[in-house]
């Protein structure tokens, strides 16, 4: 990263695109120059879809939402169009957890929403791992594609959304709304975007 003085200032990266060269906290939020920082997601790094689902879940359950985004956001770019709103809905899901989990409640809930029904979208569409019946008795849906655990991370999503809202009843009756909006910790809320094979 380069800084320039024509510019106002402003931070290039090799290609002369401004791009911040502050360094940024584990939920993405810009940090002093100086200050340390953790190692920032490279950009445009194209992952076979097992490897975009294995770092961005390392990401998650490092608590660091936001730089999972960008691991979805890679994904949607160099993917193919078809499974563009899957990896939107998974980066918006994890948008909104980075949103939550930064205090911003309505922020966090509107796109944990706007990710679930993406998600529920793209898991229903013909030819990316449609729905069907799960293990026979089970009454759960198929995994999505990739073994996506769409359903799962749907739920997962609505009811964070409630609970960071504070509008979630949860054990014991809390989070009838007279709570408010809480702020989450985002390694403990992280979800599972696979589902347990084993």
């Amino acid at each position: 990263m380069n800084r320039t003085t024509h510019d106002r200032g402003r931070d290039r990266d090799e290609e002369g695109r401004a791009r911040s060269a502050r360094p940024r906290d584990g939920l993405g939020r810009p940090l002093p120059y100086g200050a340390e920082g953790v190692p920032r997601q490279p950009e445009g790094v194209v992952r076979n879809p097992v490897a975009t689902l294995r770092e961005a879940q390392r990401l998650l359950d490092a608590g660091m939402p936001f730089h999972a985004h960008e691991v979805f956001e890679d994904a949607w770019k160099s993917g193919p169009e078809a499974e563009r709103d899957l990896w939107q809905g998974l980066a918006q899901l994890a948008v909104g957890l980075t949103h939550a989990a930064r205090g911003n409640a309505a922020g966090g809930a509107r796109l944990l929403r706007r990710g679930a029904d993406r998600l529920a979208a793209a898991g229903a569409g013909e030819g990316a791992g449609a729905f069907g019946p799960g293990a026979p008795g089970s009454g759960s849906p198929a995994p999505g594609p990739y073994g996506i655990d769409v359903g799962g991370l749907v739920s997962w999503a609505r009811e964070l959304a409630g609970r960071t809202e504070g509008t979630e009843r949860t054990e014991g009756g809390a989070g009838d709304g007279a709570a408010g909006p809480v702020v989450v910790d985002a390694a403990a809320e992280a979800p599972r975007l696979r589902r347990n094979t084993s």
